[in-house]
């Protein structure tokens, strides 16, 4: 599982959408959209400013949040930007790997 992390703005259509129906009841909405694909909401936050929404959840690989992030933009109710959250163990991991590089001019 990777965990990713969307970051969200509602459109005019999609914030009347979330007056009409509520925040609850759109984080309930999405936790089963992540739910629906193998996945598990970890956190959800709406928020002052830019951006309105935040979610951090656990999804199977990249393909499958790929999947959801355009499913969601494809609605047109929200414009959505995902990002990969990296455990500090794969940090770890990294900086103990060998990459063979040259310097550009060198």
């Amino acid at each position: 599982m990777g965990k990713y992390l969307f970051e969200a703005n509602y459109t005019q259509q999609g914030a009347g959408g979330l007056a009409r129906e509520g925040g609850v009841s759109r984080r309930e909405a999405l936790t089963a959209t992540v739910a629906g694909v193998g996945g598990k909401m970890e956190a959800f936050y709406y928020a002052f400013g830019d951006p309105d929404a935040y979610m951090i959840v656990d999804l199977p690989d990249d393909a499958t949040a790929t999947a959801v992030a355009l499913t969601i933009a494809r609605a047109g109710v929200l414009t959505i930007e995902t990002t990969v959250l990296i455990e500090p163990e794969t940090v770890d991991e990294a900086v103990r790997m060998d990459v063979p590089y040259r310097v550009p001019g060198d």
